[in-house]
């Protein structure tokens, strides 16, 4: 990997990003849940539901833990906002969660962005197979966890 990469930056950025993302829907989850009405739509959703089961079992692990997978990060995020988890509890398992996606981010990206740009065709080509097919896969899983939770309905 190229020294001159900003990666100091870069993972202080992704950081940030991930932080405020997902706080933001702690506290849109957490007000939304305070107001009712209308605006609870999205916490009666089957992946929320299960989200607020899982914060209710584990607690704050489970804000940290789902920063490890993808597409569940916004239902636990919510969730916890949505079950009024105290703050006290909630941030430090959110930064934890935050600097480990960031890392993720930054090591995992940087080193498929190295292998594209290394000069060798056959690896970029490899990488961008590699690349669409872990994509594939998460929208094929994604899809059946929607069929599932549906089905279960």
């Amino acid at each position: 990997m190229p020294e001159d990469w900003p990666v100091a930056a870069l993972f202080v950025f992704l950081t940030v990003v991930a932080f405020g993302r997902a706080g933001v829907t702690y506290a849109l989850a957490r007000g939304a849940r305070s107001v009712g009405g209308r605006h609870t739509s999205f916490l009666e959703r089957p992946a929320v539901v299960r989200a607020e089961r899982a914060i209710a079992r584990y607690g704050p692990p489970a804000v940290t833990l789902c920063f490890l997978t993808v597409g569940v990060q916004t239902a636990v995020n919510a969730a916890a906002g949505s079950v009024r988890m105290p703050l006290r509890r909630y941030l430090p398992a959110l930064a934890l969660g935050a600097l480990v996606w960031a890392a993720v981010y930054v090591s995992v990206g940087l080193a498929v962005l190295d292998a594209f740009w290394s000069g060798t065709p056959w690896r970029a080509a490899l990488t961008a197979l590699a690349v669409a097919a872990l994509v594939a896969l998460g929208l094929r899983t994604r899809r059946g966890l929607d069929v599932s939770s549906r089905d279960a309905a």
